[in-house]
């Protein structure tokens, strides 16, 4: 039970209420109390005062009725004693015990000393009390007081007592309330993330908070719709992969029987023998780009910066491109200025690589495929454009998610797995670039990408 968040955020709320009358009591006695005990004694004196003149004024019958009324007094308790320490008057029911109590301070009283008690010097034997000296007839008396105030400090005790107890009620009951407006969406998000954790990203939470709970829960409801997303993809992939795997192996399993057969003629067993190792190439590309996107994947990945020439490095990939392009007879325009960049040489190629193959994969025949760079202050602009198929608006946030294909049947057509792109999008974060995509439906698309001119390590 104490591990519960609510019974945790309830019992701190307690604990700081309880603690801070604690110590509130503590600084009110220190700061205050003091003050009230001295305002105490020193009208004490004066009542002691008007009381020794009352009773030097009077005498006879009038001096024990007068002294009779005084001792009567309910806030107070009078002694008097007379030279030798004799108690002549008293108000006290517990008369040996204030006697035993004045005692110690009788005599610098009766020398003419007035007595205060000090309660911070271990004078609570004495409690509040004072001792004026006077005389009579010049003998010396003393008069004694102590405030008969113990059952009005009961009484205080017990009323700041009863409101400790209608605080800590009435704060208990608030206090309930505002933790369970705390816990309440944290509950709420437990058991959808369990949910989750089943597989069941529909899960979506409501709140109108703006505080940092809300926060949190409008964090979880973008994570459940991008990990819905991602799982979407996930099972699309497999689904491909599946196919991507199934197709090739199908065909080399067919391909292998058939050459099986002794009245094959040679031109025929070279055509499958032909088909079978194109199909392995194709199987093997496909591994390597899994492998490719789960290197790049790594957190701790380390590039290895060179210099070297970007336009060349460009001219290259065009070259090593030519029989899709030439196949498909698409014209390719290239405004390559001489360009010097420090970048990792192999990851760069395998960005332009995957852009321009995508561009020849998706542009018809007889098709414009433009490729230029451009230096912009310390960074370098690329563009790729082609008047290919192009996509829809709404499909390009999507494109660079891993195993996302946004034709899937021409996809599968033309050979795509939909990890290009996905390995693109890494290489460029990883050089600390942008890459930009515009494009319309039958009408093309533009890949711009920018890097810096120098990649700087995260050491330097």
């Amino acid at each position: 039970m104490i591990k519960s968040l609510y019974v945790r955020v309830v019992l701190t709320f307690l604990g700081a209420i309880v603690i801070s009358g604690i110590i509130g009591s503590l600084l009110i006695n220190s700061l205050y109390i003091g003050q009230v005990k001295t305002m105490v004694q020193d009208d004490m004196i004066q009542s002691g005062k008007i009381i020794i003149k009352s009773y030097q004024e009077e005498k006879g019958e009038n001096l024990d009725a007068l002294m009779k009324g005084v001792t009567s007094l309910p806030l107070y308790s009078v002694r008097m004693y007379d030279n030798e320490g004799k108690q002549l008057y008293t108000s006290s029911n517990e008369i040996g015990d204030q006697a035993s109590k004045d005692e110690a301070n009788l005599q610098p009283v009766l020398k003419g000393e007035v007595f205060r008690s000090d309660l911070n010097k271990g004078g609570r034997k004495e409690g509040l009390t004072v001792g004026i000296p006077f005389s009579i007839d010049g003998s010396p008396r003393a008069l004694f007081i102590s405030p008969e105030i113990s059952k009005l400090l009961n009484k205080v005790a017990n009323f700041m007592k009863s409101q400790l107890l209608i605080v800590l009620g009435c704060g208990s009951i608030l206090i309930l309330f505002a933790a369970r407006y705390i816990v309440l969406p944290l509950q709420q998000l437990t058991r959808a993330t369990r949910r989750m954790a089943k597989g069941d990203f529909s899960v979506s939470l409501h709140t109108k908070r703006n505080d940092e709970i809300g926060q949190l829960t409008r964090s979880f409801n973008v994570m459940a719709q991008e990990l819905g997303t991602l799982e979407g993809i996930r099972k699309q992939f497999v689904s491909d992969v599946s196919h991507e795997f199934q197709s090739p192996l199908t065909s080399i399993k067919g391909f292998t029987q058939a050459l099986k057969r002794k009245d094959m003629d040679e031109a025929s067993r070279m055509r499958l023998l032909n088909i079978i190792e194109e199909e392995s190439d194709r199987l093997s590309r496909l591994c390597g780009n899994l492998l490719q996107l789960s290197t790049l994947e790594y957190e701790h990945l380390q590039l290895v910066p060179e210099s070297f020439s970007l336009d060349e490095q460009l001219r290259k990939i065009v070259i090593a491109l030519e029989p899709q392009w030439s196949a498909k007879k698409v014209n390719l325009e290239l405004e390559l200025p001489s360009i010097t960049i420090v970048a990792d040489e192999d990851r760069l190629s395998q960005i332009w690589s995957n852009i321009l193959s995508n561009s020849i994969k998706f542009t018809g025949e007889d098709g414009l495929i433009s490729i230029t760079a451009i230096e912009e202050g310390d960074r370098v602009s690329i563009q790729i454009a082609d008047n290919g198929v192009g996509m829809p608006e709404e499909e390009i946030r999507n494109i660079f998610k891993p195993f996302y294909k946004v034709d899937k049947a021409r996809s599968r057509e033309v050979g795509g797995s939909g990890i290009g792109l996905s390995i693109v999008k890494r290489v460029v974060d990883l050089h600390h670039g942008h890459i930009e995509v515009t494009s319309a439906l039958g009408k093309g698309t533009t890949v711009s990408v920018q890097l810096p001119l120098i990649y700087s390590t995260p050491e330097s």
